[in-house]
């Protein structure tokens, strides 16, 4: 737990001291946050594991690139504005 708060110190500037990058309201904070933590488990290919976590936890079964996050975000909008 220890190296997984540091991993995501040194990775979001936004949990560091003295910086610039600090959130004005919580939302924007839980955002950064949940992009840090998509990246982390399903885009970057760690060193021991040679594959993402989500895929060594059998989550997916591909490699995911930020361009699958954008069209998975669009499509959540494209059926939020049907349904309104």
């Amino acid at each position: 737990m220890e190296r997984q708060n540091l991993t995501a110190r040194m990775m979001v500037r936004r949990l560091t001291r003295l910086t610039n990058a600090f959130s004005r309201k919580l939302e924007n904070h839980v955002a950064a946050m949940a992009l840090y933590y998509f990246s982390y488990n399903f885009i970057k290919i760690h060193g021991k594991l040679r594959c993402t976590p989500a895929m060594a936890a059998g989550v997916t079964n591909k490699l995911w690139e930020v361009s699958d996050l954008v069209a998975l975000w669009e499509e959540y909008e494209r059926r939020g504005e049907r349904a309104a």
